[in-house]
């Protein structure tokens, strides 16, 4: 929606502004813009003014209708009573939440293992596969897991930055320098 309005576009706007530069001249020109955004301006702040207490009014027939609704909750009216059945449920859930907290309950809440105490386990615990034998045919040792290996072998593992340091340095060959001619 270009322009000032529905219908009305830019190739509309040029020409109504070739016609008053032609009908006014260059001369009034400016003072007939300022008159007439003057006046766009007026009928925008009618528009949003309008628009403004429009709502206004929806809001208060809203919160007229939302007060009746609770006046009538308070009340009781328009209520329809909900049966026997409906009643007797509701009686039951009051009385369990106004008995007293020492009072014995019927069956002990379990907690723990022996909440579930007629299942089995979920699962196993995996045994560790034997290794493959090498090339050779001869078996190979177990590997140490992750526990048992830092727990044992401490003493024996390098940082990484331990074993670069005593690698032996290897010679740099020298460097030739450019020489401009």
């Amino acid at each position: 929606m270009g322009g000032l309005g529905p219908g009305i576009g830019g190739l509309e706007i040029l020409v109504i502004g070739l016609l008053a530069l032609i009908v006014v001249g260059p001369k009034d020109l400016p003072l007939l813009m300022r008159k007439v955004g003057k006046a766009v301006g007026k009928a925008r702040s009618m528009a949003n003014e309008f628009r403004s207490s429009f709502d206004e009014m929806a809001r208060q027939s809203e919160l007229d209708e939302l007060r009746k609704e609770v006046e009538a909750l308070r009340t009781g009216q328009g209520m329809v009573p909900l049966g026997a059945e409906a009643e007797a449920t509701f009686r039951d859930i009051s009385q369990d939440l106004n008995r007293p907290l020492d009072a014995a309950a019927s069956q002990p809440a379990l907690t723990g293992p022996d909440e579930w105490p007629d299942t089995a386990p979920v699962m196993e615990p995996l045994a560790e596969p034997e290794p493959a034998p090498d090339k050779a045919g001869r078996p190979r040792a177990k590997k140490a897991t992750a526990a048992s290996a830092s727990a044992g072998s401490k003493a024996k593992a390098k940082p990484p930055a331990a074993a670069a340091a005593k690698a032996p340095a290897k010679p740099r060959a020298p460097r030739k320098k450019a020489v401009d001619q």
